[in-house]
């Protein structure tokens, strides 16, 4: 049977909302408040059990919490129980935090666990000592890297020095050392020279291809052959322009570019090298010897990566110099514009022969002064010519070679066209004295810009076929001062060695770089030295190294005709 549920009556209030005065006093009546139930204090991470009361006369509750004289003019108040919910006590604000502040719980057995009050030192104690034992334990293993690092370099040191510090000349023992030189007294050098002022200028310049400028990896240039032309390396005394100047008395003391510029970066040179000097009167000759390493160009010379000690090995020291003598040679001409328009100077090349296809090149004849009554003459060549604003400016043409990328660690390839800063900071760490030399060249040809190009073999086993891969170009004086070359300094050390040898007596004398310590030792040789003696015979043919075969679209399929050039080159350097 379902129950009747009764709906009491609503009154109707028409007067106003809400209930009848009547009925809610009975309902107030009525009302009874469950007991036990703590409403109030409350903490504020507890639930809540109810949020207002509606029931409660506020006036009648809490008279003191309204001012004097005022009254609700409704029998109800629908605010929050302020007795109830104190919320402006302070002491209840600290036991509510929006973010955690109570600091972590620490762990019960941690490592700064005391298990004893009355022993509180034994756990610093035992901090101390592992701390001690961790910094033994440092030191222990860097002094084992240093014994490395020092094992590992002495042992490069000696295998350098077993394959390439051999001195460039064999000391006779007739040879009576005069002098010897250290390196570190050359840093403490400077002389400041005047402007030079041109003698003579000779030879026939070409047109640089501004075209190579915008070469890049990606659009690399096959490096081309010149066999036709003739490349002159003649030493002073062999000049005969020096010799005609030698007999009008225009200066005391004569050399070429090559050799100045040896002397000037001698601190920075490891292979060995020689000069021939020559008093003759009160008039001084820096000569090269025939077959002198001078003419080469040395590759990896400041590097700490050992080549290969075999001679005949392609990337052995020698085969390196011959191979970057060539690729010098060639660079200089290719980049050169082909419509045949030259510069031309007073006099012709003086070492070729009518009708002779001779490589574009300048010699500038210069004086500089050393003293009141000292001059200086010397040979500077310049290979190409630009104009810019109507004016015509000299440039030195240079290149830079990679054969494998696993010595200087380096990849061109990769690296050139992003990270061209790079590639030119791993080469002047290793070939310091070769970018030197180069500068020095073109400042003392005043030079108005120098080009360095990049050229890398084709495949690293290949050392007969290159490809251009960038051309730069700097300022002589501000790559100077980028790669620390002070020019004071450079004329002091050349200074210096013509303040000695003009205290020598009339005859020939050798100035020889030591091969395996940084100085330079000065020998009195007899008059007919270097004459026929000391040209290095070249390898047999059977024993010369033989490129690798090329497929049909590289080239040659055997060596036969690079052999022969590689003794041309050798031949004309």
């Amino acid at each position: 049977m379902v129950g009747i549920f009764e709906v009491g009556a609503v009154p109707f209030n028409a007067d106003g909302w809400g209930p009848l005065e009547s009925s809610t006093n009975a309902a107030a009546a009525a009302t009874t408040l469950p007991l036990h139930v703590p409403f109030a204090p409350f903490s504020r991470s507890d639930k809540l059990g109810r949020i207002a009361d509606f029931t409660r006369n506020f006036a009648n509750a809490n008279p003191s919490n309204r001012p004097p004289g005022s009254a609700s003019e409704s029998p109800f108040d629908f605010s929050l129980d302020i007795d109830a919910f104190p919320l402006a006590n302070p002491d209840d604000d600290s036991s509510f935090r929006l973010v955690d502040a109570k600091p972590p719980t620490r762990p019960k057995f941690g490592p700064k666990w005391r298990f004893n009050q009355n022993r509180p030192q034994l756990p610093q104690r035992r901090d101390e000592e592992v701390e001690a034992r961790k910094r033994e334990a440092e030191k222990e293993r860097a002094r084992r890297d240093r014994l490395y690092n020092l094992n590992r370099s002495n042992q490069n040191q000696q295998r350098r020095e077993a394959a390439i510090f051999k001195s460039s000349v064999d000391i006779q023992p007739e040879w009576n050392m005069l002098d010897q030189i250290l390196f570190s007294t050359f840093s403490k050098l400077s002389f400041t020279v005047p402007e030079p002022e041109d003698l003579l200028l000779c030879g026939a310049l070409e047109y640089y291809d501004r075209s190579f400028d915008r070469i890049t990896p990606k659009n690399e240039r096959r490096l081309e052959r010149f066999k036709n032309r003739n490349f002159f390396k003649v030493t002073t005394t062999d000049d005969p322009v020096i010799r005609r100047l030698a007999n009008e008395d225009k200066a005391t003391v004569f050399a070429t570019d090559t050799i100045l510029a040896t002397l000037m970066c001698a601190p920075r040179s490891v292979y060995s090298w020689d000069i021939v000097i020559q008093r003759v009167g009160n008039k001084l000759f820096f000569d090269k010897r025939d077959g002198s390493q001078l003419d080469l160009l040395s590759v990896h010379e400041t590097s700490q990566e050992p080549l290969p000690e075999a001679k005949d090995d392609i990337n052995s020291a020698y085969s390196l110099s011959v191979e970057a003598a060539y690729i010098n040679q060639n660079f200089s001409q290719q980049v050169l514009l082909s419509d045949g328009d030259k510069v031309y100077f007073d006099e012709p090349n003086p070492f070729a022969n009518e009708g002779d296809d001779v490589a574009s090149v300048a010699y500038r004849y210069r004086r500089w002064k050393l003293d009141n009554d000292m001059y200086l003459v010397a040979r500077c060549e310049v290979q190409s010519v630009v104009e810019v604003n109507n004016q015509k400016s000299f440039l030195t043409l240079n290149a830079l070679n990679e054969f494998d990328p696993k010595y200087s660690g380096v990849d061109w390839r990769q690296k050139l066209e992003t990270q061209r800063g790079a590639v030119l900071a791993t080469e002047l760490k290793n070939n310091a004295n070769k970018l030197a030399k180069w500068t020095a060249q073109s400042i003392l040809a005043s030079a108005d810009l120098m080009k360095l190009g990049y050229v890398s073999r084709v495949h690293p086993r290949d050392h007969f076929n290159h490809v251009i891969l960038g051309v730069v170009g700097y300022k002589p004086k501000d790559f100077a001062a980028q790669i620390n070359l002070n020019t004071a300094n450079m004329w002091g050390i050349v200074k210096s060695i013509v303040d000695l040898c003009m205290k020598l007596n009339e005859g020939k004398y050798v100035l020889v770089k030591d091969p395996s310590k940084p100085q330079v030792r000065i020998y009195e040789v007899p008059a007919d030295a270097f004459e026929n003696d000391y040209v290095e015979e070249p390898l047999p043919e059977e024993e010369q190294v033989q490129p690798p075969a090329e497929d049909a679209e590289g080239g040659e399929a055997n060596g036969t005709a690079n052999d022969v050039e590689e003794k041309e080159i050798e031949a004309q350097t």
